[in-house]
C-alpha cells in the first residue's frame, strides 16, 4: 500500500532530519517537528519568537539537509519588491530586456525579520506564496518546486516593524511561537558555541524525492466524522455562528485554509506517530499552529490578555467527538 509506504519514508525521512538538526540546534525538538511538517505538506511556516532562540539557524540546518537550492532575504524597511522578485533588466548587446530574477525563485526561501518590511514588499509575497508564481513587469513566471517560505519574526520589538496583513498571514500553514531555552538546553548552547567547532549536518533528501513524500502523504486516508470534527472546530471560531468564547473575544474567525492546514499537518502528525490514518488527537494537535494566526482578537480580548491559544483551548473543549471508540 502506498501509504505504508508513505508512512515507513515519513518516518525515516523525519528522524534523519531531526538527528542532522539536532547537530547545531539544541532542544526545539517541536519547532523543528513543525517544520518539518511544512516541508512535507508544501505549507509556509512562520517562526515568532525573541531574537537568539536558534529560529534561523534551525532553518538554515534544515535548508543543508536538502539537496534544494536556498536563499536567504533580509528584510529591512528599505526593501523593495524588485529586491524579492527581480526586475526587467536591459542588455546593451542584444537591445532587449531580460528578467533578472530576485531571491524568492529558490526551493526554500528563508524570509528573515519578515515584520521589518513595509507592506508593499511583503504583499510581493502574496502571489508567490499561494500560487507558486512571480509576475514581473506584467509577465508571470513560475516557482520551481518543492517552493516554500519559513520566515521570522520578533514579538516583542515594535520599532521599525510592520505587522504583517492578514491576508498573508492566512497563507501560512503554521504560526510556530518558539519557546525560550531550558537550564539544561543553555549549558549545552554555551558548550556548543564556545566550544570546538560545530558539526556539518549531511544532506538526506532530494527536491524530486519531497515530492514524492508530499504525494504519498495526500494518500493517508481520514475519515468522514474526523473531517466534520475539523469543518464544526472551524467554524466554531466564527463570532457570528462560533461558540460563547468566540463571541466574547473574537472580530473575525478562521478561514478554510485553517481546515486544510489541519487535515493536511494531520496527516503528517498521523505518518509519524506509526498510523495510517488520522484521528481526532492529529487535529488537535495541529489546531494551536494551524489557526493561532488566523483568529483576529477583539478590543475585550487585548485588554484581558486573552491569548488566542486559550481561545483554541476553550473551543476544543466545547466540540464533541462524535465517533464509535474503534475509530479513533
Amino acid at each position: 500500500m502506498t501509504t505504508r509506504v508513505a508512512k515507513t519514508s515519513d518516518a525515516v525521512l523525519t528522524q534523519s532530519i531531526t538527528r542532522e538538526v539536532a547537530k547545531r540546534v539544541v532542544g526545539q525538538e517541536l519547532m523543528v517537528e513543525r517544520l518539518l511538517i511544512g516541508l512535507l505538506t508544501g505549507g509556509h511556516v512562520l517562526l515568532e519568537g525573541v531574537p537568539g532562540l536558534a529560529k534561523t539557524l534551525a532553518v538554515r540546518t534544515v535548508a543543508e539537509c536538502l539537496r534544494i537550492t536556498f536563499s536567504r532575504i533580509q528584510f529591512t524597511p528599505d526593501l523593495l519588491p524588485a529586491d524579492v522578485i527581480g526586475t526587467m533588466v536591459f542588455d546593451q548587446r542584444s537591445q532587449e530586456f531580460y528578467p533578472k530574477k530576485g531571491p524568492l525563485f529558490a526551493n526554500l526561501v528563508l524570509a528573515d525579520e519578515i515584520n521589518r518590511a513595509p507592506a508593499k514588499v511583503q504583499s510581493a509575497l502574496l502571489e508567490a506564496m499561494q500560487e507558486k508564481n512571480v509576475t514581473v513587469s506584467g509577465t508571470r513566471y513560475p516557482l520551481e518546486e518543492p517552493f516554500f517560505v519559513l520566515a521570522t519574526q520578533n514579538p516583542i520589538e515594535m520599532e521599525g516593524t510592520y505587522p504583517l496583513p492578514e491576508a498573508q498571514v492566512d497563507r501560512f500553514l503554521f504560526k510556530v511561537e518558539v519557546p525560550a531555552s531550558k537550564l539544561e538546553e543553555l549549558v549545552e548552547v554555551i558548550d556548543r558555541t564556545t566550544g570546538k567547532e560545530t558539526p556539518v549536518p549531511r544532506q538526506v533528501l532530494t527536491g524530486p524525492q519531497i515530492l514524492e513524500m508530499r504525494a504519498l502523504a495526500r494518500e493517508v486516508p481520514i475519515a468522514s466524522h474526523v473531517k466534520e470534527f475539523v469543518a464544526r472546530l472551524v467554524l466554531a471560531t466564527h463570532p457570528g455562528e462560533g461558540s460563547a468564547v468566540a463571541r466574547k473575544y473574537l472580530r473575525y474567525g478562521a478561514s478554510p485554509r485553517g481546515a486544510q492546514a489541519m487535515v493536511r499537518a494531520g496527516k503528517i502528525l498521523a505518518l509519524m506517530k506509526g498510523r495510517y490514518n488520522v484521528a481526532f488527537t492529529d487535529i488537535k494537535e495541529a489546531a494551536y499552529p494551524a489557526l493561532r494566526h488566523r483568529l483576529i482578537l477583539n478590543f475585550e480580548a487585548e485588554a484581558e490578555g486573552i491569548r488566542p491559544d486559550t481561545i483554541i483551548e476553550k473551543i476544543l473543549a466545547e466540540i464533541p467527538e462524535v465517533a464509535t471508540a474503534g475509530a479513533r
